[in-house]
């Protein structure tokens, strides 16, 4: 009787290592995914469609992409006075002689900045912390830019316009961070004799002011409280 040869699944020992598949995309569409996967809030499939969506459109499309993004990090940096987003070494709203220079609003991110803006309510400077305070975190006040802030209250030659600032607005996020944060700025203005002012909470607690609508922000502008 003829020897049956074994089937391949029994051929193979259990120690045996599995065969490893080859990549479904190319290694340069693997690439791609991978970056756009690393974004915030982007998932895989998210990153699958985007990059199909870059491979479908022409070169000069592609280039243009590449392009905005060196130039965002080869000629954006933040401002040396506010550390608001600037392409030169002071931001477009500090070198404005129309603004209320002795008013700064201090928010915690760039984009808080510019949620505040569109409201087209608040004539005054700003000082953007880059964060705010978070002990569990590690972030103390040498994280931020608390320092820069206090050197425009001393030296009102660091403000622009060389004018002394005498009022501060907390713009900070309504969350136990951003309260921490703004409680521990306004002990130091106060000691330095400048009004200490704070949105108005029409901002729902727990939120960001980056998801506000323009009507909730303009209110809490023109409704801001002192603190006590």
């Amino acid at each position: 009787m003829p020897e049956v040869a074994p089937s391949e699944s029994k051929r193979r020992s259990s120690s045996d290592p599995v065969p490893k598949r080859g990549p479904a995309y190319p290694r340069a569409v693997d690439r791609l995914i991978e970056e756009f996967a690393a974004l915030p809030g982007v998932g895989r499939r998210s990153a699958e469609r985007l990059a199909f969506h870059v491979l479908k459109g022409d070169t000069k499309a592609a280039e243009a992409l590449a392009n905005a993004v060196l130039d965002v990090k080869r000629t954006v940096k933040n401002c040396r006075v506010c550390w608001n987003l600037a392409d030169a070494d002071s931001c477009e709203i500090c070198r404005d002689p129309a603004r209320d220079r002795r008013t700064v609003l201090i928010v915690e991110q760039p984009r808080d900045l510019i949620a505040l803006e569109q409201t087209a309510m608040y004539r005054g400077l700003y000082h953007v912390l880059m964060g705010r305070l978070s002990p569990l975190d590690g972030i103390g006040p040498d994280e931020l830019t608390i320092h820069d802030l206090l050197k425009r209250l001393d030296d009102p030659m660091v403000n622009p316009g060389h004018i002394p600032i005498t009022e501060l607005i907390l713009g900070l996020n309504p969350t136990l961070e951003g309260d921490g944060t703004a409680l521990y700025l306004s002990d130091i203005a106060r000691g330095r004799g400048v009004k200490v002012t704070r949105l108005a909470r029409g901002l729902p607690t727990g939120s960001s002011l980056e998801f506000a609508n323009k009507a909730v922000l303009a209110d809490a502008i023109e409704g801001r409280q002192s603190v006590t």
